[in-house]
């Protein structure tokens, strides 16, 4: 066992606390091979309206060929990206990193290869830590094969995926600690740790500050190095 694993579902251009946790894990997964949920953070996120308040930025999806997030596929992935583009103009001349901002959203559409709602979304992760100098090197866990045994509960999804990786320490988000049975991973020998999370907070002027909204209205107000310093400086990981 080398080496430190985080699993997260493929979301869309997801809040910062996804990347802190892509910079703390040696090796993660794209966790694909369950339900899709409709209105989640696969196909949706949060950023700034022109009158101070939040809205969604979201790309249409279907699920033509199964039920799990693998199936699912983007509708419209040029019309998706105009509309997107349209929701964050109000942002152009306030915010200092617009046009950075959206030359990492249209690379991301760009690089599409097909409709994958797991593509668009890993090519959203790949953008952005490209942008902030982070290696990103996460497979999906559709493309492994893994033989995992039939799951009981929410929280043996990890736990099995762990041991068949080989992962000597786990960490997940904040969220989620009431899933997991310690027992069962110090049974294991595998190491079960969480991010603890501060706020990266910066003024949006003239719009007010709102908390955990997508990567893309960090990197409109903050430059990279900004950005990473916060997630070298102010991530930890506690039991």
């Amino acid at each position: 066992m080398t080496h430190t694993l985080g699993i997260m579902q493929p979301y869309f251009f997801p809040y910062l606390g996804y990347f802190q946790l892509i910079a703390s894990v040696e090796q993660g997964l794209l966790f694909d091979i369950v339900h899709y949920q409709r209105q989640s953070w696969m196909n949706r996120n949060r950023v700034l309206d022109a009158q101070g308040g939040w809205q969604y930025i979201n790309v249409p999806v279907t699920l033509e060929q199964g039920r799990l997030i693998e199936h699912a596929r983007v509708l419209d992935r040029p019309g998706a990206l105009r509309r997107i583009k349209g929701q964050l103009e109000h942002y152009r001349k306030k915010a200092p990193f617009f046009r950075e901002t959206l030359q990492v959203l249209e690379r991301t559409f760009a690089l599409c290869q097909s409709d994958s709602l797991t593509e668009l979304n890993a090519r959203s992760l790949q953008s952005v830590c490209d942008y902030l100098g982070m290696d990103f090197t996460w497979k999906r866990c559709s493309a492994l094969q893994l033989p995992l045994p039939e799951i009981s509960y929410a929280g043996q999804w990890a736990l099995e995926i762990s041991q068949l990786q080989n992962a000597r320490c786990y960490i997940n988000a904040p969220g989620g600690r009431a899933i997991f049975r310690p027992q069962d991973w110090l049974d294991r020998g595998i190491e079960l740790r969480f991010l603890a999370l501060t706020p990266l907070v910066y003024d949006p002027a003239p719009y007010p500050f709102v908390e955990n909204l997508s990567i893309l209205d960090v990197m409109m107000w903050n430059a990279p190095q900004t950005i990473m310093a916060f997630i070298r400086e102010q991530t930890r990981v506690v039991p």
